[in-house]
């Protein structure tokens, strides 16, 4: 019951995290312990193919459950297609993945964390796993430190009656009523009648109305046409939506010699809120580092994510403008604007990597909202 590293948590960044050592350095003991019946929960995670360099394409391959060469955007101004590929993971396909790649010694599901240390994590049942390093990867948690808006969802995959006749996914349609702030529909087709439905919001809270949700789930169907025959399951979820705060503070918060990853350390795209691009790379980062042991995978952990944040002011400052400057039922005014801008401008703007005459791009002309609000939100 010995490790070269444990990682707390079994979703997306640490199963990542443990397929990219695994391929890397096959001789590392490396165990993943989730306190759910399988690895990953119940999750879709998505992203675009640009968002990955060749050797993240690799390590990500065994999660894709879907990919497609074009998606749409509707908007009350217009409807548009953007020639991207667009692809999309599924916690099934990593709980797979995991139990292919991990020796039977190295997994451990449906067992409760007691308490984590840097040499050891102590498992409800009584039993200690010790280790050279341990990471905390329980996923996200309310922080002080950080200021945070909300993307909330609920998603029902379901089997209809007879073919929906998507091409593709549909990213944003903003052409439904709005309610509780920026409101829009997700639809990914995974076979010509089998298609997630996603009602989502963005919001200033956290709460979920679910039985509201899937009754406009419902109707959005109805509207289009698309009679379920069974519901095959429902995901959902509250996304953190960055819009300031110390990164170093919240880092603090977590205990020595223990660092964090995935959400819980910042590691997700401050505007859209996707973090499978970041649990990539950050797999990747982690699978390079020569040492391994648990002071330095602390420090070289903490310092990845202070990093990543401090790259990203713009996009808080955009989600400032969004959440402070708009009104809630005009902050999918905001998004009709951008969703206009060149369709590269887009992809780098979803990868993280905007230039800076993207971002002069995005914040010239007319502001979608009022000057006075827009430079308000950006001071405080």
């Amino acid at each position: 019951m010995t490790f070269d590293l444990i990682l707390a948590g079994g979703g997306l960044s640490a199963g990542l995290i443990a397929l990219a050592l695994r391929a890397r350095r096959p001789d590392a003991r490396v165990a993943v312990v989730e306190q759910g019946p399988a690895f990953g929960g119940n999750h879709t995670w998505c992203c675009f193919a640009a968002d990955f360099s060749a050797e993240g394409a690799a390590l990500a391959a065994p999660l894709i459950e879907a990919s497609w060469p074009s998606h749409e955007l509707r908007f009350p101004a217009f409807t548009r297609q953007i020639d991207a590929i667009y692809q999309s993971g599924t916690s099934r396909r990593l709980h797979a993945a995991l139990m292919a790649a991990l020796p039977d010694d190295c997994r451990f599901l449906g067992v409760p964390i007691s308490t984590l240390a840097p040499d050891s994590v102590q498992l409800a049942d009584g039993r200690c796993l010790q280790a050279r390093a341990v990471i905390d990867a329980r996923g996200d948690r309310p922080t002080p430190a950080l200021d945070l808006g909300f993307q909330k969802f609920l998603g029902i995959e379901m089997e209809l009656a007879s073919p929906h006749h998507l091409a593709g996914p549909i990213i944003m349609d903003a052409t439904v009523a709005q309610h509780d702030g920026y409101r829009f529909v997700y639809v990914l087709p995974f076979s010509p009648t089998r298609v997630l439905i996603e009602d989502t919001y963005y919001a200033d809270g956290p709460a979920l109305e679910t039985d509201n949700l899937r009754a406009r789930i419902t109707d959005y169907g109805r509207t289009r046409g698309w009679q379920p025959l069974r519901h095959i399951r429902e995901e959902q979820g509250v996304l953190p939506i960055a819009l300031g705060g110390n990164i170093h503070r919240h880092l603090a918060g977590f205990p020595p010699g223990v660092p964090p990853v995935g959400m819980a350390a910042g590691l997700f795209h401050p505007v859209t809120g996707y973090s499978f691009p970041d649990a990539v790379r950050l797999a990747l980062h982690v699978a390079e580092l020569r040492d391994l042991s648990g002071p330095a995978l602390d420090r070289a952990l903490r310092g990845w994510a202070a990093a990543r944040w401090q790259e990203r002011g713009f996009y808080r400052l955009l989600n400032k403008m969004l959440f402070r400057a708009a009104s809630p039922q005009d902050r999918w005014r905001v998004l009709q604007r951008f969703y206009r801008l060149d369709a590269g401008l887009v992809g780098r703007f979803y990868a993280g990597h905007s230039s800076l005459a993207d971002k002069l791009r995005i914040v010239s002309g007319k502001p979608p909202v009022p000057l006075g609000r827009a430079v308000a939100a950006v001071l405080r």
